[in-house]
């Protein structure tokens, strides 16, 4: 089967070329019948692809030597959509001359342009940021939105617990993942009447591939017992932070108590086997490449501070939304529910 190539701005990210290109290689070792190419300044490109062999046999090179700036504002970057490293990756999901595009670059800039270029499906009003996170259960759970749009209606988070449960069918394999939306409580009377809508829409909706099971809050999304989190970006953003915060947390607190004193050195040396899959299970590294789902094609938003592993995690990813068809599975999902038509959408928001 011939597979669409991966578009990769190898100038994203914080350290740019040579992460991205280390990244793609990795990711290639798994995904061996993927084509790239590889947007950005050639010189740098073909510098980096003398260190990856199995890569550079793989890649094609598109130059372009201007970047987005990662504290560039969306509107600013958009009108340099035609001469970015980032905008002519997306382009070429556009032209049909790659299946998907992998950025590590600014996040607003990103959601920005590809929701110009590639619009949004037939169906959905607003495309969402989803991701993987780590839990204690057999799989990661998929969450959205985690900061494409700050204010949600019912008929969105609707919309996106249909596109999150074909995501996560992909990634568990359940036919029918579990989906719950986040709250500040799990009774049935908790919660805005935007939440409380989209809870009644999901209930009555029995014929959707995913089994809803109400509501969430923020200190149970780990646990292993949801494998869809529904929010809106505002709060998901928030939240998504916090746990950040709260792993960086724990591993800073687990160093200093190590190096207190010699007992606890020892005891580091004895314990180092379960700290270091402690480390593993909370390094963002291991769960990187966020989706910008809803789109008339696939385009991956990775870590900008994401390492060489990081990097090749969101290309893997990115290969498998595509080998799975998550466009189709949505559009298939979107087709069993009867939807109003869409209401008028206010003026686009900028990406937190």
């Amino acid at each position: 089967m011939s597979l669409p190539r991966i578009a990769i701005d190898a100038m994203g990210g914080d350290e740019g070329v040579r992460v991205m290109i280390s990244g793609a290689a990795l990711a290639r070792r798994d995904h061996d019948q993927f084509k790239f190419l590889l947007v950005g300044d050639q010189h740098r490109i073909e510098r980096a692809l003398e260190a990856h062999p199995n890569l550079r046999e793989a890649s094609e090179i598109l130059h372009c030597d201007d970047v987005v700036g990662g504290d560039e504002r969306p509107t600013q970057a958009l009108r340099r959509a035609k001469t970015t490293s980032m905008g002519l990756a997306i382009d070429a999901v556009k032209r049909g001359a790659a299946g998907a595009a992998v950025s590590g670059g600014n996040t607003g800039a990103l959601m920005a342009m590809s929701k110009l270029a590639l619009r949004t499906m037939p169906g959905i009003d607003r495309p969402a940021l989803a991701a993987l996170m780590p839990t204690l259960g057999e799989h990661d759970l998929v969450m959205l939105d985690l900061g494409a749009n700050t204010d949600c209606d019912a008929r969105n988070l609707v919309q996106f617990a249909i596109m999150g449960a074909a995501y996560s069918r992909i990634v568990t394999g359940a036919e029918k993942p579990r989906v719950r939306l986040l709250n500040i409580g799990t009774e049935a009377t908790k919660g805005t009447d935007a939440l409380q809508d989209a809870a009644a829409k999901l209930r009555e909706s029995t014929n959707l591939a995913m089994t809803f099971e109400g509501f969430v809050e923020a200190d149970k999304i780990s646990r292993g017992d949801v494998d869809v989190v529904v929010t809106d970006g505002f709060s998901g953003n928030i939240a998504l932070k916090a746990m950040e915060g709260a792993a960086r947390f724990v591993g800073d607190l687990l160093k200093r108590s190590f190096m207190s004193s010699l007992r606890s050195k020892i005891g580091f040396l004895i314990s180092r086997p379960a700290t270091d899959l402690l480390r593993h299970h909370l390094d963002p590294n291991n769960h990187n490449g966020a989706v910008f789902i809803g789109l008339n094609g696939v385009v991956v938003k990775s870590h900008g501070g994401a390492t060489a592993l990081g990097v090749a995690n969101a290309v893997a990813v990115t290969a498998r939304l595509l080998e799975e068809n998550l466009i189709e599975r949505i559009s298939a999902d979107l087709s069993e529910v009867a939807t109003e038509a869409a209401p008028k959408q206010s003026a686009s928001q900028e990406a937190i």
